[in-house]
């Protein structure tokens, strides 16, 4: 097996542990009703929701657009690639502005749900009363703290505070100094650690480990946070529904998710591969010196590896996506699911920001761009064009839709995007 330190380059690998639906057997703490109980614990929540963030319109809903690919805009990014091409568009997702605002708000959703019980602040079925006085005097008693490179800090530090909990996102030395100043102007504290990810999250872990009062997300190893992204597929249901779009034999359903640690692509790529089974073919895609789901994906036998241990050093500018060693947790539920895994250089990310600026208007931070390179390396490598044989597709692709999960962008600073597109218009 050929090891990431001695392949270090954009590639498209495919994942050999691939298994048909029918013949894997399902976990039910990951399943379709578990799945349910999320996406109706959202629901629940909505009218509180609307009422503390008013952005989200009048339903409380968090949701993104499912975006169509206009003929010029395709041809922009894709030329002349056969296939329907949309982004579903979670870099404009409220609170956060990203993909974690799904998993993120879940579980400080679940957790608060569970202390509002035990306080008896729910007896009267109406979750409007969790912004009372009342309701946040108890929440105060309690603290909720994440580590993060950045946008799973914003989602968790900004839901936690908005209800009253004490919030805390310990950072690690990849987080942009402008998710710090947007936390700390919501009352949320932020602890900066001069290590990576991994060490950023084992703090957070420790401090709240002797605590009981003290909650710690996870994102290593959270079912909340999965089942939150995973809730997803009930919106983009109703999304492809009212476009028309068919997913069947004939009809394949490509979705190209931009990975860091691995849970919130996970969480998506489960809940696709639940509601259209083996018409949906799901590939991540990582920066090439952080691609630490290709690593653990290549060395099932080794759990924790990094990407130190294959001589890679995590050095990108997509600091949602600078993440060394994959969740054990999405890996679990992953390796025989994935189709594959694309690695991306970051020149390519950052050119794709510009490209996708150009012909759209649409502003994604470098991490989000890494899903669209996903067509341009399944239709047009020699590795993408095995898959499509291997699955008797190559005969479908002018059918085929390709889903651009684009995961993050909407509060990026006007500075910080002009310095985006400067470093794409010279990429390109």
């Amino acid at each position: 097996m050929t090891s990431l330190a001695t392949a270090s380059r954009a590639r498209l690998w495919l994942n050999p542990a691939l298994r048909a639906s029918a013949s894997r057997q399902p976990d039910p703490d990951f399943g379709v009703d578990a799945i349910s109980e999320a996406q109706q614990r959202f629901a629940r929540f909505a009218p509180l929701l609307a009422n503390l963030f008013p952005e989200l319109g009048a339903e409380g809903r968090i949701e993104s657009p499912l975006l169509p690919l206009s003929d010029d805009e395709r041809h922009a990014l894709y030329g002349d690639l056969p296939g329907n091409f949309y982004i579903k568009a979670d870099h404009a997702l409220p609170i956060a502005g990203s993909i974690k605002a799904r998993g993120g708000i879940h579980e400080v959703l679940e957790l608060a749900e569970k202390v509002a019980g035990e306080h008896n602040l729910l007896d009267t079925g109406d979750y409007t009363t969790l912004a009372s006085d009342a309701a946040r005097a108890v929440f105060s008693q309690y603290s909720i703290s994440v580590g993060s490179t950045g946008n799973l800090g914003m989602s968790i530090g900004i839901m936690a505070s908005a209800l009253g909990f004490t919030a805390r996102v310990h950072m690690s030395s990849d987080a942009k100094e402008w998710k710090k100043a947007r936390l700390r102007a919501r009352g949320v504290e932020v602890i900066e650690h001069a290590g990576d990810y991994a060490a950023a999250v084992a703090s957070g872990r420790d401090s709240a480990a002797n605590d009981p009062k003290a909650f710690f997300v996870d994102d290593e190893n959270s079912r909340s946070l999965f089942l939150g992204y995973a809730a997803a597929i009930y919106h983009l249901q109703e999304q492809l529904r009212q476009a028309d779009i068919e997913v069947g034999p004939h009809a394949p359903l490509f979705a190209y998710l931009p990975c860091g640690v691995g849970g919130a692509p996970a969480g998506i790529a489960s809940s696709l591969k639940a509601a259209f089974g083996d018409d949906a073919h799901c590939f991540f895609v990582e920066p090439v010196a952080a691609a630490c789901f290709l690593t653990r994906m290549q060395h099932p036998s080794r759990p924790g590896i990094s990407v130190y241990d294959v001589g890679l050093d995590k050095r990108t500018d997509a600091d949602g996506l600078a993440v060394p060693a994959a969740s054990e947790l999405a890996y679990e539920q992953m390796r025989n699911v994935l189709s594959g895994v694309l690695t991306v250089e970051d020149e390519t990310l950052f050119a794709d920001v510009y490209r996708v600026h150009q012909s759209m208007g649409i502003r994604l931070e470098p991490s989000a761009a890494a899903a669209i390179s996903g067509p341009r390396m399944l239709l047009s490598t020699t590795e993408g064009q095995r898959y499509l044989r291997t699955h008797g597709l190559d005969g479908d692709v002018a059918q085929a839709t390709h889903l651009l999960w684009t995961t993050g962008g909407l509060f990026v600073p006007d500075d910080a995007f002009e310095g985006f597109l400067e470093r794409g218009r010279q990429a390109v």
